[in-house]
């Protein structure tokens, strides 16, 4: 992030009605793959006040808003506590990659026990969020006229953090991070396309046939690494999250 971007997204998250358990960059800036014409994708948890959740109504359990400040796109989608337990429950890794993100612009003591119990609800059917997320994005990607080098980034990095979770237990969303490990040469040449041509850089000279061939090939990876990882086959910290929920929302809910 740059000095100029930080207050304005301290700007936005002090503007939440509810109380932030957390907030952290993703998008782009999280995948390791920004450009200069990238917004600002900012996600998180809020907690609804006790009364609400209480009560016949269900309350705000997702926000979501989008500004445009001094010419930057800013993005916020929050979810209520209770919801964002159940996502991760659900084997969701978006969720689970937002609570991990480094790049955190709101933090507190609860988002920090929930970090760690997160860890223990990573199972090996996380897998499925992978491969379903990557077989979306390939179907996106096959329908474009012009073939976006962003979509293709996406697919080969769902990939690569599925494999990599799989194998290590261990959330990694940046796709130059994972390449440290799968030292895919071409994935250079993308992202450098991608940083250099912004959000609607188009391929340029590329094999097709070839990238079908590697999504192929990533894809049958991950499915056998999902087959062999030692990761469980079910989440061994539903009880912490019930147990956080609650004095969470004691805590925050009143």
């Amino acid at each position: 992030m740059t000095s100029k971007i930080e207050p304005l997204l301290q700007q936005i998250v002090d503007k939440q009605p509810y109380p932030l358990i957390f907030a952290s960059l993703s998008g782009a800036h999280l995948y390791g793959f920004p450009s200069s014409d990238s917004d600002y994708d900012l996600r998180g948890v809020h907690c609804l006040p006790l009364k609400t959740v209480i009560g016949l109504d269900d309350g705000e359990l997702t926000r979501d808003s989008m500004s445009i400040v001094e010419g930057f796109e800013l993005d916020i989608v929050t979810h209520d506590i209770k919801t964002y337990c159940h996502l991760l429950l659900k084997k969701n890794g978006n969720a689970l990659e937002q609570i991990m993100s480094p790049h955190i612009v709101v933090t507190s003591p609860e988002h920090d026990i929930l970090r760690t119990i997160a860890q223990g609800c990573i199972t090996r059917y996380f897998a499925y969020h992978y491969l379903g997320f990557s077989r979306n994005k390939y179907k996106e990607f096959s329908n474009q006229s012009e073939k976006r080098v962003k979509t293709l980034l996406y697919i080969y990095r769902v990939l690569l953090t599925g494999i990599y979770l799989m194998k290590t237990g261990a959330v990694e969303a940046n796709l130059v991070y994972l390449n440290q490990e799968f030292k895919l040469s071409y994935l250079d040449n993308l992202i450098a396309q991608k940083q250099e041509n912004g959000e609607k850089a188009i391929l340029q000279k590329t094999d097709l046939t070839f990238h079908d061939n590697e999504i192929s090939r990533l894809t049958i990876i991950l499915e056998d690494a999902h087959d062999t990882t030692s990761l469980p086959e079910n989440p061994l910290e539903r009880e912490a999250f019930n147990n956080w929920l609650i004095e969470t929302r004691l805590t925050y809910g009143n």
